[in-house]
């Protein structure tokens, strides 16, 4: 099997994630809850996964760490806490249903800035547009469907010069692209822990630089006397009792992400892209959208001409190849690049993926079209 699904989930995992998720469903308990020592243990373990996220993140305060089940809750205590209804609100012309459904639920007057794919400059100028009268802007940093990297710092910039919070999904850059939160100028930074940085699934981030409204309520171990929800954080923002071997998982994928390196797992991931789009080029009746060595990252998608992407993923799950068809849960992207009625077949990569496996994925492609 090549596994080349990680945009969706991270299957392979580093060994350390996997010791630490037995390790803490062996021996702890749930944090803040009592003073025995399996209960300190599960504390002590999810006060150093704060810290390495807070370290990683450039988050100046680690207690503004909030742990969520995954980026698509993290995204809603962010756009439920910001959004009104009838707000002017400006997105990307990529985003996932995880910021279209909040704010269509919420009743958000949704502007789009920057359909244009792989043009950063189109965007900014869009975005600048648009932000004028905006009551909040939400922008992912890599597009989940083609890769495309986009100027997230630029348009915090932006955001600082018209008075808009902005909110930035970190679903696909976090652990492979700078996330820094300090620098983003971002009310919130959302992502999943499951992806780059390999924790368990149903683990999450929302890293908090304004305030927030709680989605949940309930027992946070503090303040127990009191019939509202603690007013700092992470109390806050964490009803209910911790994921703690998720935690635990996460921060093991943490800390393999600061002993490889994220600059290392970046430069792996771009010279695999590197190679398929070689390798893929010329290929008749294949689509392959692609950007440049800075405006893509870790994703890249195609379509053939003579198969549906459904039936072309299909064909490559016969053959050990794991990908995703469709639409991926981001119709907005699709609609922007002109991929809505076809959608496409998406390749993403990770560490712990060779150029070898890539070729091998290539020549099955090939053959695949070669036969229909």
């Amino acid at each position: 099997m090549i596994y080349l699904d990680s945009a969706a989930t991270s299957l392979i995992k580093p060994a350390c994630v996997e010791r630490a998720v037995v390790t803490a469903m062996r021996s702890m308990a749930s944090p803040g809850r009592g003073g025995h020592r399996p209960a300190l243990l599960a504390a002590e373990t999810v006060y150093n996964c704060r810290e390495a996220a807070a370290e990683l993140f450039n988050v100046d305060d680690s207690t503004n760490v909030v742990f969520t089940m995954n980026a698509t809750h993290a995204l809603n205590i962010a756009i439920s806490s910001l959004a009104r209804r009838g707000g002017r609100v400006v997105i990307s012309g990529f985003e996932h249903n995880s910021v279209t459904r909040p704010l269509a639920a919420l009743g958000a007057d949704v502007r789009i800035a920057g359909t244009r794919l792989f043009d950063r400059d189109v965007v900014l100028n869009d975005f600048e547009d648009k932000l004028k009268g905006a009551s909040l802007a939400v922008c992912t940093h890599v597009s989940n469907v083609f890769g495309f990297v986009l100027p997230v710092y630029e348009i915090g910039a932006l955001c600082r010069k018209y008075s808009v919070p902005f909110i930035v999904d970190a679903s696909q850059s976090a652990g492979v692209l700078d996330v820094d939160v300090a620098r983003l100028g971002a009310a919130f930074v959302a992502m999943p822990g499951h992806k780059a940085l390999f924790g368990p699934q149903g683990t999450g981030l929302l890293l908090c630089a304004a305030e927030a409204a709680p989605l949940m309520h309930g027992g946070t171990g503090s303040d127990s006397i009191m019939q509202a929800m603690p007013d700092y954080l992470p109390d806050r923002l964490e009803a209910g009792t911790h994921n703690v071997c998720g935690i635990a998982g996460l921060a093991a994928g943490l800390g393999f992400i600061k002993e490889k390196g994220r600059e290392n797992i970046l430069a792996h991931e771009r010279r695999l892209m590197r190679v398929m789009r070689r390798e893929i080029q010329g290929i008749g009746g294949l689509e392959s959208f692609d950007g440049d060595g800075e405006t893509q990252c870790g994703v890249i998608s195609v379509r053939a001409a003579c198969l549906n992407c459904e039936e072309f993923a299909a064909r490559l799950a016969q053959r050990g190849i794991c990908v995703r068809a469709g639409l991926h849960c981001a119709p907005t992207a699709h609609r922007s690049a002109g991929t809505l009625d076809t959608g496409t077949v998406r390749f993403s990569f990770s560490p712990f993926i060779t150029e070898a496996q890539v070729k091998m994925t290539t020549d099955i492609i090939k053959q695949i079209l070669n036969d229909d």
